[in-house]
């Protein structure tokens, strides 16, 4: 993956982080107007406007687990399951049999609490089926049922053995919300241990920081059409279990950088998450590492998955980054 640039509407300051300039100037598109008034009328952020919500909802989830069998891969995808140290593993390819060999590890989001659903599938198949890549499927499991101190080290553990088993093929590590997170500190956990890193890491409104302690998170979340402070904060702390939230298992953003995959992020300013996207990248580059952040104007959390031009733009760029073409 050849990553070398913030992408902004602006040059990087000398400290390393944008200046406060809007990312892009064209502004959203009329879709992305209509898809955040629709967000903002569904229950997502409803449910994470307390800590007393997001429990019940992981109770119910721990006395009737959902579902993690594929849905949504659509035609020419062909799908095979195995078990990794006790987790459900899925894999896929291009039915056709036709592969570029190249091979994306996904982790899915769900901020730690809620099982891989529908539209994580339909990426995966996106990235089998378009861009002729393996995808291996992890279904880790869930807080609190289980924590980063497992987590981590556990999808680490996997990761290597992708990457020992893939020989010359390129590995990208492609996560979500907080799957980008675990992708992070996955990537850390490698490197901690001395193996080598993935070619690349695509961090999809990563989340990044378990603490959100920015200045300007409230006033972000307030037009956040999806996330709210008090259930993210809530859910990170069942994911964390005994470790303090600021631990880079849970907040990679507070681990080291060097040494690390080059990344590719995307983030959107009306998501709540996004000035961790901007740190993180900052740190990232600041370390060495070779850093892509497409920060756009007026989009939400995940947006690179919706049915508007920005979203299809950002999948033609992740496309290309799983096919070795970025």
């Amino acid at each position: 993956m050849n990553i070398a640039k913030i992408v902004l509407a602006h040059d990087i300051q000398e400290d390393g982080r944008p200046p406060q300039a809007s990312p892009d100037d064209a502004g959203p598109s009329w879709q992305s107007r209509c898809i955040n008034a629709l967000l903002g009328l569904l229950p997502f952020k409803k449910r994470l406007a307390s800590a007393a919500s997001v429990r019940r909802h992981a109770r119910r989830l721990a006395l009737r687990p959902a579902s993690h069998e594929p849905t949504g891969l659509g035609r020419g995808v062909a799908v095979t399951s195995t078990h990794v140290a006790g987790w459900p593993v899925y894999y896929t390819a291009p039915s056709t049999g036709f592969s570029t060999g190249n091979i994306v590890v996904f982790l899915h989001g769900g901020g730690y609490i809620n099982e891989i659903v529908r539209a994580h599938w339909r990426i995966v198949g996106m990235l089998t089926r378009e861009a002729g890549v393996r995808c291996v499927v992890p279904i880790y499991p869930l807080a609190p049922r289980a924590t980063a101190s497992d987590v981590v080290p556990a999808t680490g553990a996997l990761l290597r053995k992708v990457l020992e088993q893939a020989g010359l093929a390129q590995v990208t590590v492609i996560g979500n919300s907080a799957g980008a997170g675990l992708a992070v500190a996955a990537a850390q956990w490698l490197r901690d241990q001395g193996y080598p890193q993935p070619s690349g890491l695509v961090l999809i409104s990563p989340g990044v920081n378990a603490l959100l302690d920015s200045p300007e998170r409230e006033a972000i979340a307030a037009v956040d059409p999806l996330l709210d402070i008090p259930g993210t904060l809530e859910g990170a702390r069942l994911y964390a279990g005994d470790l303090d939230p600021a631990h880079p298992y849970v907040s990679p953003l507070n681990g080291d950088f060097h040494g690390l995959a080059p990344m590719l992020v995307f983030s959107g300013t009306r998501d709540m998450l996004y000035p961790d996207s901007i740190e993180l990248a900052a740190k990232a580059r600041a370390a060495g590492v070779p850093v892509e952040l497409h920060l756009r104007k007026g989009q939400p959390h995940n947006y690179a998955g919706l049915p508007t031009p920005e979203g299809r733009e950002a999948r033609a760029t992740i496309l290309r980054a799983a096919q070795g073409l970025g």
